[in-house]
């Protein structure tokens, strides 16, 4: 370097000057389209083939490679980060660990694709991960799925930044990522805002449109109401949802679970238990406190923040005395972001170009996807079959000369001569020839023979197998969706939000006054989903099956009462109609799987569970219950308004109430089932109504040992089934699957109270005893544990016969509640009506 002062040195004699003059505003313009271009394709934007941005895309590409399997040990974060760096994303290493720590992240992901140990950062943000030399990972079962069968040409490769790697242009994606976790990015000028949804639902409208190419929107949002968050919360406002996926642009509101409790002793609290996607728990006290302080919020006391690792998300705010819980709660939702606005983008890479696509779009793009995967894998696959028996022919023609081979490899100057006679003298290609040239003289033995043989025939059969999957598009098709399912099966789980049918307008909601008196019908499904609908909307008769269809009790009240909640240990809770969702309207008939838990608005005992609902008011033949001891006993509803719960039977020490049913009249016939293949029904006349505290009269005349397993109640003039599922006392709860037979009700016979009732169920060898059973109005319905829907064959058996084997275990029966009274004013003139049909004659 010159001394200060000094001249600089001269150019050397060969320097040319070479001065270009460049117009600035094009140099601009073409720098920045070539920046836009890059942040477009390279960084924001996912593909709408695997819903992945290429950061995402290369961290689970390199960590699979890495082999970071979930069956083995976790390893530093820092080490897939420098993987992912050194060798495709030329990016900063912050960057490609913040994208890694989102992807790990259960409140950001639907179905997270790395399964982290460490500090992943908290919910909204508010605190922050560990740094990535602290962090572990590696990836989740889900992300096998996205990386399955990568190796088997399923999708083109590209090189990387600097050509000596190369790497996946797409992921094959056994499962909808995009819809599934959704995506957001900010692109120059254009953004992406797509919402998570739940991977059975969408799996299963997938799986539809595979079936039937012609789909429509509305079919397709049979299976997909909404999205599905992973914080949980309710929507509001489904319109929004409508036009987002019809057009690819929307908006919904996602509002805070709640719940109006008392916190202590004098005091009523709102305790937050879900809230809206992305917003922590941070963001939401930070905005109450300002509120209050600036005395823009009235009527909060106190703000406790119960959040562990082990109860989740729990923020209790305590109300002043002589507040409204309710209109404190509807300023919440109003100033705070406890109610937010969820703008839908879907903005995503089709064929390298950005489109904003809508749901039918984004499935249509997945389902091509996966077809042309599967093809590749299929050709892949018997490309290898078909190399292999290749060799195995020459194998074949080895050892059925065996001598004559032996003879020209010893009689040859080199193996090069040797493999060309093998080739002149058996016609063996030269593959082939130099596979029996390198394989060990032990191989060629009788056993060996046979193997071969049927290594053959094995490979014969797969190649067809395939040839025919490639040869025609509805097996193509059909493997597809099988695959779809599987995964759905393996890794789907229940809905976390609800859908609620309100516009989105606070007050309403809120305010219960402002909400019309409107008949409505309060549902209970078996999997202990509430829900209301409006009275009008058809109960689930037939037709296509839907999650949690299959409903325990159904009673109709007015939108502003309450509902009771009958439990087995002869409890009564009331609940208000309000606090239960509403169906959406595009649940008809309605399915369930947008209501929610009993355990939101009840706490129950260890051994305890509701049984039916009951209505309290004065309409129909009351409230008919029935004990695992045989006893019998009918209320007419007298229950007290200002108590929230109470006793409506004196159980005696070790009974408890096996079924409780809402009564249109005293003409409907009462039905005993118990575990000894007993049925005995009457009708409800012959009970008279006690009070309260009663411990009812004697039911069915029970054998030793034999006790009530279900109860329930319905008219005899109604077209209805009996089930019964057999199975042995010494097995194991959940081990059997169990005998099933379905009969005729009309061929059971009508006796008195307090007899022993009529055989249902002939037990064969190694049974002694039910297992399950139920009565009610066909269709007949089934479900899982889960609420998925099962098939169940209604051939009609003898009375007393034996049951045909079950293939899987059923966790309940049901089938459409019977006929109800239109308006609750006229129950007495239905039920009167409904009386005088049957003639209130006792069989």
């Amino acid at each position: 370097m010159a001394r200060r002062g000094s001249q600089a040195p001269p150019p050397p004699p060969d320097f040319e000057e070479n001065i270009v003059d460049v117009d600035v505003s094009e140099e601009m313009r073409g720098s920045y389209l070539e920046y836009a271009y890059s942040v477009i394709y390279q960084r924001a934007l996912p593909d709408a083939r695997d819903g992945l941005k290429p950061v995402q895309r290369r961290i689970l590409y390199s960590m699979n490679e890495m082999g970071l399997r979930p069956d083995r040990g976790h390893v530093k974060c820092a080490r897939v980060v420098g993987e992912v760096m050194g060798k495709l994303h030329p990016h900063g290493d912050s960057a490609i660990y913040d994208a890694m720590v989102r992807l790990a992240q259960p409140w950001a992901m639907r179905i997270p694709l790395v399964d982290g140990h460490g500090n992943f950062g908290s919910l909204g943000g508010d605190d922050m991960p560990a740094a990535m030399r602290y962090t572990e990972a590696r990836l989740s079962k889900a992300a096998m799925a996205m990386v399955a069968s990568i190796d088997e040409d399923t999708v083109d490769f590209k090189p990387n930044y600097d050509g000596q790697e190369t790497e996946p242009e797409v992921l094959p994606s056994a499962f909808p990522n995009l819809l599934v976790n959704g995506a957001a990015g900010i692109a120059v000028g254009m953004a992406t805002n797509m919402a998570p949804h739940n991977l059975g639902e969408v799996v299963a409208a997938a799986r539809h449109l595979l079936a039937h190419p012609d789909a429509t929107l509305d079919d397709l949002m049979r299976f997909v109401p909404g999205p599905d968050l992973p914080t949980g919360g309710r929507i509001t406002d489904l319109t929004g949802i409508r036009d987002a996926y019809a057009k690819g642009r929307g908006t919904f509101k996602t509002r805070a679970t709640v719940q109006i409790d008392n916190v202590t002793a004098r005091r009523k609290g709102i305790v937050v238990t879900e809230l809206p996607y992305a917003v922590g728990p941070e963001r939401v006290k930070a905005k109450i406190k300002e509120l209050v302080q600036a005395k823009k919020l009235n009527g909060v006391a106190d703000l406790k923040d119960l959040t562990d690792r082990n109860v989740g998300l729990r923020l209790v705010i305590e109300i002043k005395n002589g507040f409204n819980p309710e209109a404190v709660l509807a300023d919440l939702y109003r100033l705070t972001p406890m109610e937010e606005t969820f703008g839908i983008n879907n903005v995503c890479l089709v064929d390298g170009q950005p489109r904003t696509l809508g749901l039918r779009e984004l499935l249509q793009v997945y389902v091509d996807h996966r077809i042309e995967v599967v093809r590749r894998r299929s050709m892949f696959r018997r490309k290898k079959r078909e190399d292999r028996l290749h060799l195995v022919d020459g194998l074949m023609v080895a050892l059925l000369n065996i001598d004559e081979v032996i003879q020209v490899i010893r009689q040859s100057d080199d193996s090069s001569q040797a493999k060309q006679r093998l080739m002149q003298i058996f016609e063996l290609s030269e593959i082939q020839a130099q596979y029996i040239l390198d394989t060990p003289l032990r191989r060629l033995t009788r056993y060996d023979r046979l193997e071969l043989e049927k290594e053959k025939e094995q490979l014969t059969k797969e190649i067809a197998a395939l040839t025919a999957i490639l040869e025609s598009e509805r097996k193509l098709r059909k493997v597809v969706s099988t695959e779809l399912g599987e995964v759905a099966a393996e890794y789907a789980t229940p809905r976390r939000t609800v859908l609620l049918e309100s516009s989105g307008a606070v007050e309403a909601t809120a305010v219960p006054l402002e909400i019309a008196d409107d008949p409505v019908l309060v549902l209970m499904s078996s999997t202990g989903l509430l829900a209301r609908t409006s009275s009008g909307d058809p109960l689930p008769t037939g037709g296509a099956r839907s999650p949690h269809d299959v409903l325990a009790s159904v009673v109709r009240t007015t939108a502003r009462a309450d509902v009771g909640l009958v439990t087995t240990a002869g409890r009564l809770i009331k609940v208000e109609v309000l606090d239960l969702p509403a169906l959406p309207p595009t649940s008809a008939p309605p399915s369930l799987a947008g209501g929610a838990p009993i355990a939101e608005y009840v706490d129950l005992l260890p051994d305890e569970r509701v049984v039916g609902l009951a209505a309290l008011d004065d309409s129909g033949g009351g409230l008919a219950l029935g004990t695992e001891q045989g006893v019998v006993k009918r209320v007419v509803p007298d229950f007290p308004a200002n108590r929230e719960e109470f006793e409506v039977i004196g159980l005696k020490d070790g009974d408890r109430v096996v079924g409780a049913v809402q009564l249109l009249s005293e003409d409907q016939h009462l039905v005993f089932m118990t575990d000894d293949a007993q049925l005995l029904h009457y009708s409800a006349s012959l009970v008279r109504p006690q009070g309260r505290p009663a411990g009812g009269m004697a039911g069915i005349k029970l054998a030793d040992g034999a006790k009530v397993i279900w109860f329930g109640a319905f008219s005899t003039d109604w077209e209805a089934l009996v089930v019964t599922v057999s199975g042995s006392s010494t097995a194991l709860p959940g081990t059997q699957n169990g005998a099933i037979k379905v009969a005729d009700f009309a061929d059971f016979p009508s006796k008195g109270r307090a007899t022993g009732g009529v055989r249902s169920h002939r037990f064969l060898k190694g049974e002694d005893k039910l297992i399950q059973a139920w009565a009610g109005v066909v269709p007949l319905r089934a479900t899982t544990e889960n609420g998925r829907p099962i098939d169940i064959d209604e051939e009609i058996g003898r009375r007393d016969g034996s049951g045909t084997p079950l293939s899987a275990p059923i966790a309940a029966f049901g089938g459409p509640i019977g006929p109800l009274p239109d308006d609750p004013s006229e129950s007495d003139a239905a039920a009167a009506e409904l009386a005088g049909e049957q003639g209130g004659e006792v069989d």
